[in-house]
């Protein structure tokens, strides 16, 4: 940590592994009581009548250092005797919990019965995972991606991901729930105060966007405006189905695409310098000023590069002393 830790709050938008390493980078800069991750519960849903929140467990885990770093998902030192059992019994295993994620799912659903948001759950998860940064679902209420797909119509969210493996023609989205859903907790008050805004390079459309869909969040970028990295490189996404999704959904995988769609909330882009040309067309249709630097987030040194690129560069937009030229 710099001595410019000292700035104010700090608000990620994030989904799932992208977005948990960009947080985990950004927790290197900023010291915890400044970090808010705002997190998608688009995902969420309840296998086995266990309330299961991966992106929140995603971004969890990955902060208190206990993320797999093989999957980038689920925790690790992970065993999966209980998933041995429903399959021996004839169960379905087609999503896997390991045992010690069982474990968490198990008591975030006991909470939840007792009457507990998940905010609250979320909170208590940090606490006991030692992660001191703030981290808050979207919303407390009932929000869930549901995606149409040409062969077999309209599917829940991991059915679609997990089960099908992304495979299935994505013809639409809805995020059902999220007119009647309110932002949870703490989430409004944070994106009020920050000095910072960043969109995390996570999937606009599977873990931003149900974000963006709880009603006020999205007014208030309109007036703060974000900075957003792009989780394009040279056409293709660095992990996951966003580069199929934006071709399947009239969009190309590139940061020009990205910038336009986001337009409206952004005040600067974070792209990867394979995507350098770009940049004065980015600039030149949108207005939005473009920062170039290598976005691959591999390893600790990778998340801390992209996480203080992004910070750096919202901070002298919110300056308003900007920057000239984009930064190589």
């Amino acid at each position: 940590m710099t001595d410019e830790s000292s700035a104010g709050r700090v608000v990620i938008l994030s989904g799932g592994v992208g977005g948990a390493r960009f947080a985990a980078g950004m927790a290197d800069w900023v010291p915890p009581e400044a970090l808010t991750v705002v997190v998608n519960v688009g995902d969420d849903f309840e296998p086995f009548n266990l309330r299961v929140s991966p992106d929140i467990d995603t971004v969890c885990y990955t902060l208190a250092g206990l993320e797999n770093p093989e999957t980038g998902w689920g925790r690790r030192d992970e065993t999966w005797h209980a998933m041995e059992t429903i399959e021996t019994l004839g169960g379905p295993t087609w999503f896997r919990l390991g045992d010690r994620d069982l474990g968490l799912h198990l008591e975030r659903t006991r909470r939840l019965a007792q009457g507990m948001p998940l905010s609250q759950v979320t909170r208590a998860i940090c606490q006991a995972l030692g992660v001191r940064a703030q981290v808050l679902p979207a919303t407390d209420d009932s929000l869930r991606t549901w995606v149409k797909v040409a062969e077999h119509g309209w599917l829940p969210f991991q059915e679609y991901f997990v089960r099908h493996q992304w495979r299935p023609r994505l013809m639409a989205l809805a995020y059902r729930g999220a007119t009647r859903a309110r932002p949870a907790p703490g989430v409004m008050e944070a994106l009020h105060e920050a000095e910072v805004i960043l969109l995390a390079p996570s999937n606009p459309w599977l873990s931003l966007d149900p974000i963006l869909a709880v009603p006020g969040i999205r007014s208030v970028l309109q007036q703060k405006r974000a900075v957003a990295v792009s989780p394009f490189i040279a056409g293709r996404a660095v992990k996951g189905p966003a580069a199929k999704i934006a071709r399947e959904l009239g969009y190309t995988a590139t940061p020009l695409s990205l910038a336009e769609y986001y337009q409206d909330i952004l005040s600067g882009l974070v792209i990867d310098q394979a995507d350098a040309a770009q940049a004065p067309l980015i600039t030149q249709r949108t207005g939005i000023p473009v920062y170039i630097t290598d976005t691959w987030m591999q390893g600790p040194e990778g998340r801390r590069r992209v996480a203080y690129s992004a910070w750096t560069f919202a901070r002298l937009l919110a300056s308003s002393r900007g920057v000239e030229e984009p930064a190589a």
